[in-house]
């Protein structure tokens, strides 16, 4: 595995982060794609993408990722599993398949072929591969078209094919198996056209991953490989900030990002090509701004709608990509600090949230906080808004974007950061303001933002400080009155703390402090200067979409114009 060199010398200091205005869509290119994509009803599309017939892949990469054997079961006895919902394959409308996106999404991009080598031996797995890829190509194989064509799932096929082609050509079929060397070079046709007409620099990314793939493992790929390589470096320094993350400040979407340039990499590893140090390079800076996200116990936090995703899965990951690393303790264009004192880890997310055109499922989540305490998740954040399905309907995954769904300060009920009809992000949040340093035996960060500045006339500032053996976690949250703007004589505000898994709590009579008993047999105490402490349902969602229930402490308050102050601490007792 690599290591990753990366310094790590801006732990302390002031930063002002202001959020991105977002790169204009080229109109043109928007037109472009458009037309393109209506062209594949035509005839002149599939001139376009019909060619050559490869005679065999020149080389089988590995697959770097790792499936889900119980997916893979389940494939075997007829069904796909996803995010707890199934389907029959053998019913299966695969011409117009009724199932959600991110369940169509799985089917289209072959992802089952993974959990079905991962469950089942080539000799009963070949068989039941073949199937359902004869029943897909004669679905979609000769007509292009949304979702199953989309320039993302055309790339990832592809490559799943291609890592699970054992599986697919052990047929004796020779028609059978022209189709499916013809598929792949259909799709690669088909992205070539496709990758320089993407408008969203991770498309553009998926694209281009798929062009080179391309390159590599068929015939006559030498001119192929030289635009995609060099279009590849371009899309991910478009996509990709210096210190590793991504534009839409989503940890799922970087999860994915580092699993296609992994498996991207075991195509030149097939074929005994010199991977490019462009490709080690935004591995090497992937890898550590995903895990600056990770808890003590290795797992993912809540941030940007993704679920709290096992330490198991980011090891794999991380494993899967070649990369040593530790984890980024400040990511300033990423967004997120990370500090680690004792068995305790403090998670924040301070940064304004991405523009709407960069987001993924952006969530309204600014100077919003998670803290672990070895195993033991304390405070945490609902999540899970990017993962509707079975148990996450789309009403359920927008209020998981809210700003109350998330442990920080909530003026008037409403978001930091607003929620448009249409899914987008709206006005809110511009800049976050940021100090980090080092006091005696703890660490502070101090951040403010002015999402609520314009409507409220307050700007929200929030200090955290960590003692340095994790022990005890003191905060303030101060709205101080905007210069610029007034507000009202009085307003609402509620500091909410989302807590973890099985925590029994005890209110106190006063209901300004709350003793805590974790599920480690820990005791803590909760106690706050201002207000009194409520206690209510929550929730908080893991990685396969699945809501568990939990509860919160809100503190609610009124603030008056001036302003206010609501200190507390959370700190451990034995």
């Amino acid at each position: 595995m690599a290591e990753a060199d990366l310094s790590d010398d801006t732990a302390g200091g002031n930063a002002l982060v202001v959020r991105p205005a977002g790169r204009l869509e080229n109109l043109t290119a928007r037109v472009s794609l458009m037309l393109y994509q209506l062209s594949w009803r035509t005839p002149l599309h599939k001139m376009r993408i019909t060619g050559k017939l490869p005679m065999k892949l020149l080389a089988v990469p590995a697959d770097p990722l790792s499936g889900d054997e119980g997916r893979g079961t389940a494939i075997r006895i007829g069904r796909f599993h996803f995010m707890g919902m199934e389907q029959s394959i053998e019913t299966i409308d695969y011409d117009k398949p009724t199932l959600p996106p991110a369940f169509a999404d799985y089917v289209h991009r072959f992802d089952w072929l993974r959990d079905l080598t991962a469950a089942v031996n080539r000799g009963e797995g070949a068989p039941l591969a073949a199937s359902i890829a004869e029943k897909w190509l004669a679905a979609n194989g000769d007509r292009p078209r949304m979702p199953a064509w989309r320039i993302d799932n055309s790339a990832w096929r592809f490559l799943n094919m291609a890592s699970a082609a054992p599986y697919l050509l052990t047929s004796t079929d020779l028609i059978y198996r022209s189709k499916i060397l013809n598929h792949f070079a259909r799709t690669a046709r088909h992205l070539d056209q496709s990758a320089v007409r993407a408008t969203k620099p991770f498309d553009k990314v998926c694209g281009w991953a798929g062009v080179v793939a391309a390159s590599l493992l068929l015939p006559e790929g030498k001119a192929r490989r030289a635009m995609g390589e060099h279009s590849l470096e371009a899309a991910l320094s478009d996509l990709v900030f210096p210190d590793g993350g991504l534009l839409s400040r989503a940890p799922q979407q970087l999860m994915e990002l580092i699993a296609l340039l992994s498996t991207l990499r075991e195509c030149y590893i097939a074929r005994q090509e010199d991977i490019p140090d462009f490709l080690t390079d935004t591995l090497g800076r992937n890898v550590p701004a995903l895990l600056g996200l990770t808890h003590a116990d290795g797992g993912l936090g809540a941030w940007q709608g993704c679920g709290h995703v096992g330490a198991e899965r980011i090891e794999a990951l991380v494993q899967a990509s070649g990369v040593r690393a530790r984890p980024l303790r400040q990511a300033l264009d990423w967004g997120y600090q990370r500090v680690s004192a004792g068995p305790a880890v403090l998670l924040v997310d301070a940064g304004p949230p991405p523009h709407a055109k960069q987001a993924l499922v952006g969530c309204a989540s600014t100077l919003a906080f998670e803290l672990s305490f070895g195993k033991q998740r304390i405070i945490v954040n609902c999540g899970g808004a990017g993962l509707v399905g079975a148990n996450i309907p789309a009403s359920l995954a927008r209020g998981l974007r809210t700003t109350a769904a998330h442990s920080t300060l909530c003026v008037d009920d409403s978001n930091s950061t607003a929620l448009l009809a249409n899914g987008q992000l709206g006005r809110g949040v511009i800049e976050v303001g940021l100090e980090r340093r080092d006091i005696d035996k703890a660490t502070r960060i101090e951040a403010n933002h002015d999402g609520y500045s314009k409507a409220y006339g307050f700007v929200h500032n929030r200090v955290l400080i960590l003692r340095s053996d994790g022990l005890e976690l003191r905060g303030e949250d101060t709205l101080l009155p905007h210069e610029k703007h007034k507000g009202r004589e009085e307003v609402g505000a509620h500091l909410r703390f989302h807590l973890g898994p099985d925590i029994e709590l005890l209110l106190a009579e006063d209901r300004r402090s709350v003793a805590m008993r974790l599920d480690d047999g820990s005791s803590w105490t909760f106690a706050t200067t201002l207000g009194t402490i409520e206690v209510d349902d929550s929730i908080w969602v893991d990685e396969n979409g699945r809501p568990n229930p939990t509860r919160q402490l809100v503190i609610g308050v009124n603030a008056p114009r001036g302003g206010m102050t609501i200190g507390w601490v959370l700190k451990f007792l034995g």
